[in-house]
């Protein structure tokens, strides 16, 4: 600024300012109307607000702001103006989101021997990068540098990394110097914030429990149906307390659901009785009256029945809901999602939209300003929200690295700046001028990567077409918001053309899509003529295409000789990925609706003509492997066992486009083989099924047990007998349940195993709360620990009166076990041995018309 700035003042007379004087400060602090006018210091009314004016030449340059973060952005805002060049200025600016934050994960992207997820201690092995003060500072410039004033962490169970308590000092999971570190770093990173303007957050799930102190007391860290002890709650009570004695400017971000059984009078009970009594506990042990901020996900859990109850004892209270699930897919939401979110938004405190995981983007770079701005239009307009929570563009459990393959690791902070700059600019306010906001963006284009204004106006370009093809990708094609898929590998036919089998997540349709056709409706009403509704598979094969060969033809000419050629040319090899992908989904799709022909026609001439799209899909694959085989370590970063789609992806295999690769190439292989040999045969090809392996298994006296038949009664409250079974089913030896106790205390089933043993469950395919929920990865992590997510037998029983039923087994070992199912109805059809049912399949025992999912066949031991 050079010779024009003479003096900062926050206090000061009138005979002390000279013109070319800069004066600063908080509206409250002196007689700023000498120097501003009175309407424009009466617009100063919401936090962080601010004014920047100068009469004239002759005049002192003024910033004040509405508090003192405001003041901060004030003085940005002048820098970045250069303001103190004007000879007048009349500038004022506001958020329109009040919560504007990011989110890093206190995860790792594989589980730590004998824990679950989420259970990460704070030390320097796992997390060396939480006690590199330097990359803090860079961080949390960043933020301020984009308006944010929010940073979140998310843990599973922190307190046992940060606090010491005296009735439990061997829950502590750090030693004393880690200990000593921890204090040290997060006194460090909240007084940085603090400079910053920016609020920290704490993360925690319910009920998680610190595995010395669970070993203690002979306890699971998590149980998903938990029994709530006077132990458990005086533990978290105390923890809760001691955290926020200790950092009482930290908030609280709390998930009720998902380590414990959400939606129900538990998780009320657990925020209001023991959360949140916690909370005024630690500030009556420093004597302070002013509350923290505590923030309710509505995560598995009643978001509205809980806030009700809480409300009238605390009051410092937000909520947060996710926007798009665990993924972006629309800016047009729609149905029940939006309407909770409504709801919550109407409550009458700040509705936070958590942008999260991200599971469709990762790992590509994703900066498309347009999809940001009208995704932030459609948190305030349809989901009344007035905050923002941002989680990394990609590779959230791989913090703070990317998945490119270079020598060393790039920061996400570094490659994903786009990202953040979009979300904070939108959060700011989100109507902007069309041309002078892609003029904006080109500037930042042209001065981070030194190109042309023309090179960065063709990429701004491209990167805005390429921004349409995930989200058009999953929405219209998908199994799941969730992060059990990734979608950026590709999906198996039987995927596209079976969705039911693969647990499929109708919210993503319902909810998180314009209103349209899955694959199977499409080429359903395509066979029979009916008119299309909305937006169409086939349509989107086409859309996604087009936007990719736009975008390659924006970069095809750019010269990558710029200042930072190296992740320019990393940005334009990520476009021609998507290219690729796009190509890969749109012939796949295509095949798949031309496959669901013969299940109308029965003519193998139909499967004959998917034949070339299929083959043109495994070739734009192998153009997909080609890019990413030097350029990118993995697709997902969550490499555990909840990955399930395309491929089960445990001990972190099937993560790259290499690996996926031969699966397609079996897969079309398959094939061509069914077709032939369907043309030698007459009708679909079956599968023999023999008689399931009963396993021998010690039952406490008081189960009683029925030999499953036709006819056969399984309950001991109601006379509902059996009508339609598998004939490998009959002869299992089913458990009698009493429904009523069911439907009010869940089931909790002790037995031994002599060996290695499947326990076969049958979840009524209804969403009446009557009936037990289905295990789902999407709301609960625990819900494949015995193998347990996956539909093994679809259509497979009928009880009279009652919906179909589909089978799950829970695997169990040699041993004293414990079978837990939620509340709700459900059926235990018996023990089968631990071998049986390794491939999944629709019994069909309605007769509605079998799956063609067999032409397909297997990869090695994996049906496909």
């Amino acid at each position: 600024m050079g010779k024009k700035v003479k003096k900062i003042a926050a206090n000061f007379s009138k005979d002390k300012v000279k013109k070319p004087d800069i004066l600063v400060g908080i509206k409250s602090s002196s007689e700023w109307e000498r120097w501003v006018p009175r309407q424009l210091l009466d617009s100063l009314t919401d936090k962080e607000s601010f004014v920047i004016y100068r009469k004239d030449s002759r005049s002192p340059l003024v910033i004040v702001g509405s508090d003192e973060t405001g003041l901060l952005y004030g003085c940005e805002e002048m820098l970045s103006q250069r303001a103190f060049e004007k000879e007048a200025i009349a500038y004022y600016d506001a958020p329109e989101m009040v919560l504007r934050g990011t989110c890093i994960g206190m995860q790792k992207t594989e589980y730590l021997p004998g824990r679950d997820v989420y259970e990460y201690p704070y030390n320097e092995e796992l997390f060396p990068w939480f006690y590199d003060k330097g990359l803090w500072v860079k961080y949390l410039d960043m933020l301020v540098e984009n308006r944010y004033n929010t940073l979140y962490l998310w843990n599973g169970h922190p307190f046992s990394s940060l606090v010491k308590l005296k009735d439990y000092p061997y829950a502590l999971e750090v030693d004393d110097a880690t200990f000593a570190k921890n204090e040290d770093m997060y006194t460090f990173l909240t007084a940085e914030a603090n400079k910053r303007g920016i609020w920290v957050i704490q993360m925690f799930y319910n009920i998680i429990l610190p595995k010395p102190f669970a070993d203690r007391h002979g306890l699971k860290t998590q149980e998903r149906n938990r029994v709530i002890t006077p132990l458990i709650e005086d533990y978290t009570r105390k923890s809760i307390a001691a955290f926020v004695a200790k950092y009482p400017n930290v908030g609280l971000l709390i998930t009720l659901g998902e380590a414990m059984e959400g939606v129900g009078q538990d998780d009320i009970n657990w925020f209001t009785k023991t959360i949140l009594p916690a909370v005024k506990d630690g500030l009556h042990a420093i004597n302070s009256a002013v509350e923290p901020p505590v923030i309710l996900r509505a995560h598995d859990t009643d978001a509205p029945a809980v806030m009700k109850e809480a409300r009238p004892i605390y009051k410092n209270l937000y909520t947060m809901a996710k926007y798009n699930g665990e993924a972006l897919t629309t800016y047009t939401p729609r149905g029940k999602w939006a309407e909770l979110h409504q709801e919550l938004g109407r409550i009458g405190t700040v509705h936070i939209q958590n942008v999260h995981i991200l599971a469709n983007l990762e790992p590509f770079r994703y900066s498309a300003p347009d999809f940001i701005q009208q995704s932030v239009k459609a948190m305030h307009e349809v989901h009344l929200s007035n905050g923002i929570h941002i989680y990394p563009q990609a590779s959230y459990w791989d913090w703070p690295y990317t998945a490119d393959k270079v020598d060393g690791r790039l920061l996400q902070v570094d490659r994903d700046w786009m990202w953040y700059k979009a979300w904070a600019r939108y959060a700011w306010k989100v109507s902007r001028q069309k041309e002078q906001d892609a003029k904006y963006w080109i500037r930042q284009l042209a001065s981070r990567y030194g190109v042309t204004e023309q090179a960065a106006a063709d990429l701004l370009a491209a990167l805005n077409e390429v921004g349409e093809i995930s989200p058009k990708i999953l929405r219209r094609f998908g199994i799941t918001d969730g992060n059990r898929q990734t979608s950026s590998l590709g999906m198996l036919m039987t995927q596209l053309i079976n969705p039911y089998r693969y647990g499929l997540f109708t919210l993503l349709y319902e909810s998180e899509a314009p209103e349209g056709e899955m694959i199977i409706d499409y080429a359903e009403k395509k066979f029979k003529g009916e008119q299309h509704v909305g937006e169409t598979p086939v349509q989107v094969a086409d859309e996604i295409v087009a936007h990719a060969e736009k975008a390659v033809a924006h970069v095809a000419a750019l010269e990558v000789t710029a200042s930072d050629a190296a992740e320019l040319k990393r940005l334009k090899n990520d476009i021609y990925v998507h290219e690729a992908l796009a190509k890969h989904y749109s012939y796949k799709v295509k095949a798949a609706v031309q496959v669901l022909q013969y299940k109308y026609t029965r003519d193998v001439e139909s499967l004959r003509l998917a034949v070339p799209d299929l083959e043109r899909s495994v070739d734009a694959y192998k153009r997909l492997a080609q890019l990413t085989a030097g350029s990118y370590l993995y697709a997902n970063s969550m490499q555990t066992k909840q990955r399930k789609i395309p491929m089960r992806g445990v001990n972190a295999t099937f993560k790259h486009w290499t690996e996926m690769l031969p699966v397609y190439e079996a897969e079309l292989a398959n094939f061509k083989r069914s077709i032939d040999s369907l043309s030698k045969s007459e009708g679909m090809l079956k599968q023999q099924r023999h008689k399931l392996e009963v396993a021998p298994v010690v039952l406490p006296e008081d189960v009683q047990l029925v030999t499953l038949k036709k006819g056969a009664n399984l309950y001991l409250d109601q006379e509902l007998v059996v009508t339609h079974l598998p004939e490998e089913f009959e002869g299992l030896q089913a458990v009698m349940i009493d429904a009523g106790k069911q439907k009010q205390e869940g089931t909790t089933l002790s037995f031994e195993a002599t060996g290695p043993v499947k326990v076969l469950v049958g979840y009524f395919n209804s969403t009446d709360k009557v009936f037990a929920p289905k295990p789902v990865l999407e709301i609960d992590a625990t819900a494949n620990d015995h193998g347990q997510a996956d539909t093994k037998v679809r259509n497979a029983l009928r009880v009279q009166y009652m919906p179909m039923i589909d089978v799950h087994s829970y695997s169990f070992a040699v041993g004293k076990q414990e079978l837990k199912l939620p509340k709700g109805e459900a059926i235990i059809l018996g023990f089968v041995n631990d071998t049986e049912l390794q491939h999944p399949y629709n019994a069909d025992v309605d007769n509605r018309g079998d799956d063609v999912d067999d032409l397909f066949g297997y990869y090695g031991e994996i049906k496909l």
